[in-house]
């Protein structure tokens, strides 16, 4: 099996499993950490009679029709006075022939913890109760409360329940500071897993800021202590008996842990409880810009001595930059005070921070270091201006332009945009540039997965309009001794992407 299928099922085995952290209106008593011994703690004897009583497991229910399941079979088409007519109905009651028989309750068990006793509030993964009917609240002491949700966010997968705590004494665990710990330190996980409840492992932080491709916000901590299905949404405890991770998915091939598994950092989880809990919903900053990575090629076109930040591939109309504030071809480096080391640092620093709040943002543009101050706007405000955008499909109403020129560079044949080429590739009438019109096989341009019908709008950030501009920049560049060229693209709807070819 090669690498990448090695990967691909990997993946096809990532098994969700894990929840969130929040703010607990109820501290957790002090008590003396475990002492460690040189391999690995003398005990967790004390660390989980402490916290134990605050993890509890998370039981829901959900009603599938019997006739929308997979295999099921339909009552079969009879002729009018057929004599095996009764004997099918007597077969298919119940059985899925009648659209509202054959209706089944499925039942699923994940973790979560309390981190509010007087609120009763409840905190586990989405996944734990999505799309279920009923969810009951399972203590260790044998108490089973009926629960109602407060709020989910599926970007990070994170999910808030309240129960009536009246009449009974809840044990609640606060969250503790996730950017503390360190690769190496020990940690703790208690769940359900396989509905085993209060279920003890320890192991330590085997890595840190993993994207495992399951949100825009990954940022996981990686532990071997062992996690299996039903694990979802319980805490990973630090030694001082706070939660600092909440499991939530495992690689595995069998289905059972093999040592690596993933909790959402406490840092990450607990700002969305918040929210969840004082609004009902996720409200997170919005910049309004569209980015990708910074490679060593457009590093080495926009003269930056290494690759880092995100580099801006487009503003989105109506966005809180959209006044020239952050332009097309800017790379952020720092926001807030924070670096930004690569591309998927900048949402996730974005998210956390307030709706309204001004900022510092430092950029890089054309080669120097500025700061800029922007306003942050709303996410799911954003979210919805954006899903509207680039839907504008009308043609250039103007009269036909005269015969197209066209050039021959970097593998690609341009020309100039008219009516004709618009309605050929369908270009936005508010899209401007140069053209491409074919894309030589196995050329550089093809190397980058540059299509026909692509727009370019500039080269090393210098606007061009005609086939003559992206000759006469292209040269230019030759002559500095540039080894790569950095294109701005337009798609046909305007959506821009920044891509490097290769001059020699």
């Amino acid at each position: 099996m090669t690498s990448t299928s090695l990967l691909r099922a990997a993946r096809r085995t990532l098994i969700a499993g894990t929840a969130a952290l929040i703010v607990g209106a109820t501290a957790v008593p002090s008590f003396t950490p475990p002492a460690f011994a040189a391999d690995g703690p003398a005990s967790v004897a004390d660390l989980a009679d402490r916290v134990l009583g605050a993890v509890v497991n998370i039981s829901t229910s959900q009603t599938v029709k019997g006739t929308e399941g997979p295999g099921a079979v339909p009552m079969p088409q009879l002729p009018e006075g057929s004599p095996f007519q009764d004997f099918f109905d007597d077969f298919f009651k119940n059985k899925g022939g009648d659209k509202d028989a054959g209706s089944q309750k499925v039942q699923s068990l994940g973790s979560g913890f309390v981190i509010d006793a007087e609120q009763g509030i409840v905190v586990t993964n989405n996944h734990v109760i999505a799309d279920a009917d009923d969810i009951e609240v399972n203590f260790s002491d044998g108490i089973t409360l009926k629960a109602t949700l407060v709020g989910t966010d599926t970007k990070t997968d994170v999910a808030v329940l309240k129960v009536d705590p009246k009449g009974h004494k809840l044990t609640a665990v606060k969250f503790g500071d996730s950017t503390k710990m360190r690769v190496g330190d020990w940690v703790m996980a208690v769940g359900n897993p396989f509905g085993l409840g209060g279920t003890v492992t320890v192991g330590i932080v085997s890595a840190r800021n993993r994207d495992i491709n399951s949100g825009p916000y990954d940022d996981f901590i990686q532990t071997d202590a062992a996690i299996n299905r039903g694990n979802s949404g319980g805490p990973l405890f630090n030694s001082a008996g706070e939660v600092i991770g909440m499991n939530t998915a495992i690689i595995s091939p069998s289905g059972g842990s093999i040592g690596i598994g993933f909790s959402i950092p406490s840092q990450l989880a607990s700002g969305v409880v918040d929210q969840l809990r004082q609004y009902g919903e996720t409200r997170r900053g919005w910049l309004g810009v569209r980015i990708q990575p910074v490679t060593d090629d457009i590093a080495e076109s926009l003269g930056m001595a290494t690759a880092k930040g995100a580099l801006v591939a487009g503003v989105i109309k109506g966005g809180p930059v959209d006044n020239g504030t952050i332009q097309a071809g800017d790379v952020i480096i720092k926001f807030d005070g924070k670096d930004i080391h690569e591309m998927r640092d900048l949402p996730r620093v974005v998210a956390e921070s307030p709706v309204g709040k001004a900022v510092d943002v430092l950029i890089v543009r054309k080669g120097v270091e500025q700061t800029v101050k922007v306003t942050l706007g709303r996410l799911e405000d954003g979210e919805k201006l954006a899903s509207g955008e680039n839907g504008n499909t009308d043609q250039d109403k103007g009269d036909k332009a005269p015969a197209v020129s066209t050039a021959s560079v970097l593998g690609m044949t341009v020309g100039e945009i008219n009516d004709d080429t618009r309605k050929k590739f369908g270009i936005a009438a508010d899209v401007s540039g140069v053209v491409i019109t074919d894309v030589a096989k196995d050329s550089a341009a093809a190397e980058r997965g540059i299509q026909p019908g692509e727009v370019i709008t500039e080269i090393a950030q210098e606007s061009v309009a005609t086939p003559k501009d992206v000759m006469d920049r292209i040269g230019a560049l030759k002559e500095q001794g540039r080894k790569n060229a950095l294109l701005m693209l337009a798609s046909k709807t305007g959506e821009l992407r920044f891509v490097t070819i290769r001059m020699d």
